[in-house]
């Protein structure tokens, strides 16, 4: 199942905002293989999308924000899990959107949380 996203989407850990643009001291993330990491998985179980499709950027003064450009056609965010996977996201073509990861409490500050 796939959900077509405008203006705000959430999928596991993270929710999507469409934004105007990227901030200029944002950061490319690193890529892994053909995807970008837009949520990590405590099983590896990430929430990916194409680097074909979209780019990917980490602000840079909070680990839980990222912004998604997609690119040409659009993109899809996917969960990789063949089992309770959240539904597919599709981002319309040439859109930007800010990423808030969901965060959780430990005894040494909050950290990202990881389905």
């Amino acid at each position: 199942m796939t959900k077509t996203v405008n203006n705000f989407a959430a999928q596991g850990d993270f929710i999507l905002i469409a934004v105007d643009a990227i901030p200029a001291t944002a950061k490319l993330q690193d890529i892994d293989g053909a995807h970008f990491i837009v949520a990590h998985s405590e099983t590896g179980h990430n929430h990916v999308i194409e680097r074909a499709r979209a780019v990917v950027y980490e602000a840079a003064d909070d680990e839980f924000v990222a912004y998604i450009r997609s690119l040409g056609d659009g993109a899809e965010i996917e969960h990789k899990r063949n089992f309770d996977t959240h539904e597919t996201i599709a981002l319309p073509p040439n859109r930007t959107y800010q990423v808030r990861r969901q965060r959780e409490y430990v005894p040494e500050g909050f950290r990202r949380a990881a389905d």
